[in-house]
């Protein structure tokens, strides 16, 4: 259907007066809020007889029903009562009726919520707020619906004033159903299925695509928070905060003033004018304004600019500090009380894109200063829409520990969570953050899978008017976290033509004017395409080389390997009998997959693990796989690099996570338990990093900082597989900011070593008081490209000790005597003393360690004593070291 861009103005951007109407959710914690999280009952809607009336009063008897997981879906409800098998186990997914072929009613769900909330006094308010339900719900309090209309849409906040509502002995029963979205989708094996998921506004994937199985309730309840809010007569809504900073800035050293700007809106549900004063507070100043309010109206107040003097800037990670301010608005009755306040953390810093003529690519820039883009792809943090403040921290922080500056949200997902960007905030993780829909699903390609032709799927979703007022939504929501960076119109395709132009002319001018808003994630406008193809990948196995030599896309929004975790890792979803490691047929260049294997998802290894020889076991399969996860993403980020402002101005890896136990494109596994792709990454992205071109032998120095390094040391040296060092150089040199540098070439020495067995490659980059501030050991391959020294490697030396130094924190300390071979490989894991299972999540800054010959590296492991109370233990291991337990002093 057709929109028209006039009405969106008025009533998404806008907003309603009515007391029942769902409005939109302030983007903050209000002054006096509580969530309604635990005690909720369900039944499947077609077992209960009675009414949404009837079942809200108290009279009704929920004897019989079950405990509900809200926020949660039908499907995580269903598992918490042990009523399907753990859909992430072996082939436990196909046990689970799927909604195609069970019908919609068999997901539809009746919720309730008995909860205590006295009726306030005066002209005080009380308000329900919903965050998220998918994907229609009907909602009733003690006797009384709230909604005038079915509410629909997975991403549309719902707001209700039920002051009038609530009991007067405080007792109060909430019913809702929850219905499936209107079209489920035929998981066909198709990318999202047949694509009819994509026909309402909600997600893709759950119709299954090529990294996860269907989600077989497409994730149908109530998916988010649901919260009581109390306010005095008059409620803030929506504040938004723009900090503007002039100028290029440094990290350091006295800052010229920025400028903050605040808006919000304010909304008097009463039948009496009311007289008040809105105000902000940062950094210990206030800025009012006195308004009147006229009964059952809402105004938008933009109140004066406060100059800030000297302001703590906000930075992307690696190039500074995540400082944040707590500003809080506030509206203030006639009499001084305080009716109703937001609080907003904010980051001040200005981000602006530009696009760069040399690469023909976009530039983003942070305070005047350009960032080279090092990204990871992020689906959702759990399928089945199981958030928690935990999860998102420690995963946004293993993007951060991976040396990472942003992370893009893909458009067949989610606009993220609060949550989600309160950690991005934190970490100095950018935000690359998609709208609905995706390529496959679309309508960009012609697709044999997929129910209805391209010019029909080009029109998704059906409802486009739900989408608008979905957008303006969920901008209000996320619009005033500083990690937010671009906006973009959907996956590899532009939304409908009316939405696109609507979301350009009108949408984002209104509501979030300052970030720069892209059509699709590989536009012309994002990065010049003249290779032809889709704009983005690859995305498996590649020569080392090739990310150094091969000249992609210039800003590659998708480009990426394989992922597969460690024995361990594996273990935890793959039943024993099917511990089947995939065996390649070099004569056919296929692979022998387990079903298992195959129906998580497993992306071929090919060529690379024989190289090292022939899989014993799935263990040693597993093993040898870290070998090349390191390689391939240490490489890939190198490569990159080697190339900024060249050839690129930012790369994406597809991607870095998985909400599922898939087995491809992962720096961690579903469990929160690193592989050795992080630590590859956390080497290749390190902000100041010595590095090796394997094709041409160049040594060179990436600096992703803005200042000049001068009086560094270059070392390159060659170990052989004994432990016997070959010196080839040491040169004093120096790097200028954002760049990189090419030195010498260390080819021919190389070649000239490791033709028979093998070598590694030690470079080291060393401050003027000889501290090494980026070492790299490569392991390179012998005349006839095959790792066949280090199948035949001496037993490691190495020793290990641990300590802990701090509550939480554990150094393990590696030696290795001198005359050994390198202690090559090493993995530490932190164990629980008595399972000796490993503790998850925990952060290590540094992992797959190797030890030179008479020298020493430390480990450093972060851990929640809180949430691991048990007492640790630490385990290593390593390729030419057996697995060996220590205790922790």
């Amino acid at each position: 259907m057709k929109i028209n861009r006039k009405s969106i103005l008025k009533s998404q951007i806008g907003l309603g007066s009515g007391l029942l109407m769902a409005l939109s959710l302030p983007a903050a914690k209000a002054q006096t809020t509580y969530e309604l999280n635990q005690g909720w009952l369900c039944k499947k809607a077609s077992t209960v007889q009675a009414d949404g009336v009837k079942m809200s009063q108290a009279s009704f008897a929920t004897s019989g029903w079950e405990k509900a997981t809200v926020p949660g879906t039908v499907l995580t409800t269903q598992l918490n009562n042990k009523q399907i098998p753990d859909p992430f186990y072996g082939m436990n997914n196909q046990r689970i009726p799927d909604i195609y072929k069970v019908g919609r009613d068999y997901y539809t769900y009746w919720f309730i919520k008995d909860f205590k909330e006295a009726a306030p006094q005066g002209s005080n308010q009380v308000y329900l707020n919903l965050r998220g339900v998918n994907y229609s719900a009907d909602i009733y309090l003690n006797g009384h619906k709230l909604n005038a209309r079915l509410h629909q849409g997975m991403f549309l906040r719902q707001r209700y004033n039920i002051t009038k509502w609530l009991a007067k002995n405080g007792s109060n029963r909430l019913a809702v159903i929850v219905h499936p979205p209107d079209v489920v989708g035929n998981p066909n094996g198709g990318q999202g299925g047949d694509g009819t998921i994509a026909k309402g506004v909600g997600l893709q994937y759950t119709a299954g695509w090529d990294w996860i199985q269907p989600t077989r309730d497409r994730n149908t309840g109530i998916w988010d928070k649901v919260i009581i809010e109390k306010t005095g007569a008059v409620a803030v809504l929506n504040p938004h905060v723009i900090t503007l900073v002039p100028g290029v800035r440094q990290p350091e050293g006295l800052q010229a003033p920025a400028t903050i700007k605040v808006a919000a809106t304010v909304q008097n549900p009463t039948a009496q004018a009311v007289t008040g004063t809105l105000r902000y507070t940062i950094a210990g100043v206030t800025v009012s304004k006195k308004i009147t309010l006229k009964p059952s109206s809402s105004l938008d107040v933009q109140l004066d600019d406060y100059v800030l003097k000297n302001p703590r800037l906000w930075w992307p990670n690696g190039y500074g500090e995540q400082n944040l301010y707590n500003l809080r608005v506030e509206f203030l009755t006639a009499d001084n009380k305080v009716s109703s306040k937001e609080d907003v953390e904010v980051g001040v810093r200005q981000i602006t894109t530009n696009w760069n003529e040399k690469t023909e690519s976009r530039q983003v820039n942070v305070n005047g200063q350009k960032i080279f883009i090092k990204g990871g792809n992020w689906i959702i943090s759990d399928a089945m829409l199981r958030f928690s403040d935990m999860r998102y921290d420690a995963e946004v922080r293993y993007h951060h520990d991976m040396n990472l500056n942003l992370i893009r949200i893909w458009g067949g997902a989610i606009v993220e969570r609060p949550e989600f960007y309160k950690a991005c905030d934190k970490y100095g993780l950018l935000v690359f953050q998609d709208l609905w829909g995706s390529g496959d699903c679309n309508g960009r390609w012609v697709d044999p899978m997929k129910a209805e032709d391209q010019w029909t799927r080009r029109k998704y979703p059906d409802d486009h008017d739900l989408y608008m007022r979905s957008v303006s939504d969920q901008v209000k929501m996320v619009r005033n976290y500083p990690s937010l960076a671009l906006w973009c119109g959907g996956n590899e395709i532009t939304p409908p033509q009316d939405i696109l132009a609507a979301l350009q002319d009108t949408v984002f001018p209104k509501l979030d004017p300052t970030r720069w808003f892209v059509s699709y994630s590989n536009s012309e406008l994002m990065s010049r395409n003249v290779l032809g193809g889709n704009g983005d990948g690859p995305y498996g196995i590649q020569q080392l080389s090739v990310f150094w030599d091969f000249k992609t896309f210039p800003f590659n929004s998708e480009v990426g390997s394989v992922g597969v975790s460690d024995y361990t890792s594996l273990k935890r979803f793959i039943p024993k009998e099917n511990m089947v490691f995939p065996e390649f047929d070099a004569s056919t260049g296929k692979s022998k997959v387990d079903s298992v294997w195959d129906y998580h998802k497993y992306i071929g290894y090919d060529w690379s693990i024989d190289k090292y020889g022939k899989p014993k076991d799935a263990e040693d399969f597993a093993e040898k796989a870290q070998l090349v996860n390191y390689d391939q993403y240490r490489a890939l980020m190198e490569g990159f690099s080697s190339h900024m402002w060249d050839w690129y101005t930012g790369v994406i890896i597809w991607k870095t996570q998985n909400p599922w136990t898939a087995m491809r494109g992962q720096m961690y596994d579903y469990y929160l338990d690193p592989n050795a792709c992080l630590y590859g990454l956390t080497n290749g992205s390190q902000p100041l990093h010595i590095m090796y071109n394997p094709g041409d032998g160049m040594v060179m120095v990436a600096n992703n900082t803005f200042k000049t390094h001068t009086n560094l040391m270059i070392v390159a040296k060659i170990l052989d597989l004994d432990g016997k060092e070959t010196p080839i150089t040491q040169v004093f040199a120096d790097v200028t900011p954002t760049t990189t540098k090419r030195y010498l070439s260390v080819k021919k020495e190389l070649d000239a070593v490791a033709k028979d067995k093998g070598a590694f490659l030690v470079l080291q980059l060393q401050d003027h008081t000889q501290k090494i501030i980026s070492e790299n050991i490569y392991w390179v391959a012998d005349a006839k490209g095959e790792y066949s020294g280090l199948q035949r490697m001496a037993a490691s030396k190495v020793t290990a000790t641990a300590k802990k130094v701090a509550n939480g924190k554990v150094q393990v300390t590696l030696t290795n005597p001198a005359n050994a071979p390198l202690a090559f490989f090493n993995r530490v894991s932190l164990v629980n003393s008595n399972t000796k299972e490993r503790m998850l999540p925990v952060f290590y800054n540094d992992n797959y360690v190797s030890v030179l010959p008479g020298t020493s590296k430390t480990v450093t492991i972060d851990y929640d004593p809180k949430l691991h109370t048990a007492t640790p233990a630490v385990t290593v291991s390593g390729w030419n070291l057996k697995e060996t337990n220590i205790g922790v002093n």
